[in-house]
């Protein structure tokens, strides 16, 4: 096996790992992309994919950085989530990881209610309605950014086939 053949390997070991990071929150998703397509561009000396699609990928992967703040923060701040309900959220999604796709789905709703429970330290209804508002609230910002996420690593992939074939 060559270098370039590994490089390739590597690269797209890397592409791979980035796309499951794209929904799951333990994982850099957009920079494991940008530094696998940039693997990829360097094995192949940068002959097909240059410096203008390497700027643009990279615009890409900071605005997916962006977007992933931005979801989280806004979806658990729209409904008024505390700092423990959303330790409570990447706590759950890490515990979910363990159950597949339903823990995936509910691990982040089931965290985020249980820190603002422990927030509010109350069992009280409103406190309880309160708190499934803020998990479901909670939930929706990192689904929601999850699936900007997932639209932003197509389009890099995207970016870089363009400039690849072109």
């Amino acid at each position: 096996m060559t270098l370039t053949v590994a490089l390739y390997l590597l690269a797209g070991l890397l592409v791979l790992i980035g796309l499951a990071g794209t929904v799951l929150p333990v994982l850099p998703g957009a920079p494991l992309i940008f530094a696998g397509l940039v693997l990829a561009a360097w094995a192949d000396g940068f002959t097909h994919v240059g410096l203008w699609p390497l700027v643009i990928l990279g615009l890409l992967t900071l605005l997916s950085l962006a977007v992933d703040l931005w979801a989280s923060a806004h979806g658990a701040r729209r409904v008024g989530a505390s700092r423990w309900a959303m330790l409570g959220a990447v706590l759950g999604t890490i515990v979910g990881l363990a159950f597949g796709v339903p823990g995936l789905l509910l691990g982040p709703f089931v965290g985020a209610l249980a820190g603002e429970l422990l927030h509010r330290r109350s069992l009280h209804p409103q406190a309880l309605a309160a708190a499934g508002r803020v998990g479901a609230g909670t939930w929706l910002g990192l689904a929601l950014g999850a699936a900007f996420k997932l639209a932003l690593a197509l389009a890099m992939l995207g970016v870089f086939a363009l400039a690849w074939w072109l």
